[in-house]
């Protein structure tokens, strides 16, 4: 794995040529009993990958659970979400992680790049040229509307590529699929899916949770086709 020039933070690439399959996931949220569902639905054998889109701590009720399954796999990684910076920066806590655990996030990446496609926890600035996107940018990232979070347009409605970006952070109602973005956060942490794209087979796989964790409105849910160009 080498790190790119295009981006002036942490940045890893992955060679799909040493995997069978690889699998990018939405924001688990410590929900790890939704990652194993996921990993037996799909089948998951030590010789496919795993990359997650960030965001596996908070909200859920394991995320020690979460981080623990992660780090321990060979098979499985992250890009560093805006819920993993706020337990570095120090305004929230998960009291069962560890100093340990808390350093092994500060060493992901921001970035995971394979051929013709980015993955990233929020998503690409398309007003800005790559060497200029912060930990912000790439962590929080939605909205180009100025001071605003949920109102369209936002980037994925205005980003055209040329790479394919897969992000999470922006919860949807269904996945998002088009040619040069793919939302992936579908809720899990909410009572909706865990969903995961199938990188070779341009394929969507999603399982349900056990359980709705934490409340959300149905307006914060956006759909796929708001801000969408017709």
């Amino acid at each position: 794995m080498a790190r790119s020039v295009a981006f002036a933070v942490e940045h890893t690439h992955i060679d799909p040529a040493n995997w069978d399959d690889i699998y990018i996931v939405g924001d688990p949220h410590g929900c790890r009993a939704a990652v194993e569902r996921l990993c037996e639905q799909l089948g998951v054998t030590e010789s496919d990958l795993l990359v997650f889109v960030g965001d596996l701590v908070r909200k859920g009720p394991d995320t020690k659970g979460v981080v623990d399954l992660v780090r321990s796999a060979r098979n499985m990684v992250t890009v560093r979400g805006n819920n993993e910076e706020k337990l570095l920066r120090g305004s929230k806590t998960v009291p069962t992680l560890t100093d340990d655990d808390l350093d092994w996030i500060a060493d992901r990446p921001l970035v995971i790049s394979l051929p013709e496609t980015l993955v990233t926890h929020a998503g690409i600035d398309p007003r800005k040229n790559r060497a200029d996107h912060t930990v912000d940018d790439l962590q929080n990232v939605r909205s180009m509307v100025p001071d605003a979070s949920y109102e369209p347009p936002f980037w994925f409605d205005r980003y055209e590529g040329p790479e394919r970006v897969f992000f999470g952070h922006t919860v949807l109602a269904e996945p998002i699929v088009r040619d040069h973005a793919v939302g992936l956060d579908t809720g899990c942490v909410y009572g909706n899916q865990l969903t995961a794209y199938d990188w070779r087979r341009d394929d969507i796989v999603s399982v349900e949770p056990t359980d709705t964790f934490e409340e959300r409105p149905a307006e914060k849910f956006i759909s796929p086709s708001v801000g969408q160009s017709t």
